[in-house]
């Protein structure tokens, strides 16, 4: 058998990989390397087989799941597969499987990688989809440096307008990938923007910034409390990643350059989480006003997602006091008297519906039209 596991490819990630010839179905096993962090849940690998085979199926077996965040019932989990020259599909529902000692694995089955397959947690994202988008959009987006993350890469941000110095427009930033892996955030900020790019008259001052842990996007890192900070995780003064440091300078000179009045962060919540699309709003007990403002902003972002989306507690309140030492992006956000929401995105489903990339960027582009109506 020819059957082979690389994972020196964009977002590459897998490890413990061994591959059995079971006949008609090959089993192809492996588990998310958790890259230093205390988190693991992403993974990404090809499959690539280079002889002819009689085999239609292959099994995926992922291992060590009460390991991974999130993951109390990953059979309901839907990874992604990309065969070549095809788009990205999704798994039907995994089966578990039981150890004698009592550990639970999860296999699905995808056609056989015949000649390879691209294999994902969630559908990637990264800088030839920022391309696309910026393709797309005809010139709305401007893609700008506005740093370097801690080995060295180039940090962009988009925006529609640079705002100016009377500071009268109406403005909104947004962060997405603090924690690498979490691909839900990026796809629906994919929607926010090109729904904007749509707009015959640009509504306000919108920068955002799509990849924010650059350095773990392109490891293939999860990224989430990562040590010794993760980015979200990193928000205090001093800053404790160079990547917060570039964010808080290119924030604040946002709100120098517009009436700054909302920060939106995307985010994904735990690995088997299906409840549907939620945010976290700041404690009243940090800042009633901001609190309030964030309501406000969480009604209408509900309303505007709608039901076939949304989980049914869809506004959620952080913890008071946090259960993280180190400041995050809402606690800058506080200080700069800016109210903000964290958008959570699962990775397979809301409800029932699974998740495909036109599903999130609808859901981005019903967010975009709530801003523009709370705008009016």
């Amino acid at each position: 058998m020819s059957l082979k596991v690389h994972t020196r490819i964009p977002y590459g990630n897998a490890r413990a990989v061994s591959v059995r010839d079971n006949g008609d179905m090959p089993e192809v096993s492996f588990a998310a390397d958790p890259q230093g962090g205390p988190e693991a849940l992403w993974f990404c690998f090809r499959l690539v087989e280079a002889d002819e085979t009689s085999a239609q199926k292959v099994r995926l077996t992922l291992r060590f799941t009460r390991n991974m965040l999130g993951m109390n019932a990953p059979e309901t989990c839907h990874p992604t597969y990309r065969p070549e020259g095809q788009g990205w599909f999704r798994t039907k529902s995994g089966e578990l499987s039981h150890s004698p000692d009592g550990q639970v694995s999860v296999s699905w089955l995808i056609p056989y990688p015949s000649p390879s397959t691209e294999v994902a947690f969630c559908f990637p994202y990264g800088r030839p989809e920022i391309d696309h988008l910026l393709k797309r959009s005809k010139g709305y987006w401007k893609k700008d440096e506005i740093g370097l993350s801690q080995d060295g890469r180039v940090m962009i941000r988009l925006s529609n307008d640079y705002g100016g110095s009377a500071q009268n427009r109406f403005g909104v930033y947004m962060v997405a990938r603090q924690h690498a892996g979490e691909t839900p955030g990026s796809w629906v900020m994919d929607g926010v923007l090109e729904r904007f790019s749509r707009t015959h008259k640009t509504p306000c001052t919108v920068w955002a910034s799509p990849l924010a842990d650059i350095d773990g996007i392109v490891h293939g890192s999860y990224g989430k409390d990562a040590f010794p900070h993760d980015l979200n995780r990193a928000w205090g003064q001093p800053p404790m990643r160079h990547e917060t440091m570039v964010l808080q300078n290119d924030i604040r000179r946002w709100t120098q350059r517009c009436k700054a009045s909302l920060i939106l962060d995307f985010h994904a919540p735990g690995g088997s989480d299906a409840a549907g699309v939620f945010c976290s709003l700041p404690h009243p007990e940090t800042n009633a006003a901001i609190h309030k403002e964030s309501v406000g902003w969480a009604n209408v972002m509900r309303d505007s997602i709608g039901k076939e989306y949304v989980a049914d507690d869809f506004a959620r309140v952080a913890d008071a006091p946090s259960r993280w030492e180190h400041p995050q992006l809402a606690d800058f956000a506080d200080t700069l008297g800016v109210p903000m929401l964290s958008i959570e995105t699962p990775y397979s489903s809301c409800g029932t519906t699974l998740l495909a990339q036109k599903h999130y960027r609808e859901i981005g582009k019903r967010i975009a039209v709530a801003i523009m109506n709370r705008n009016r």
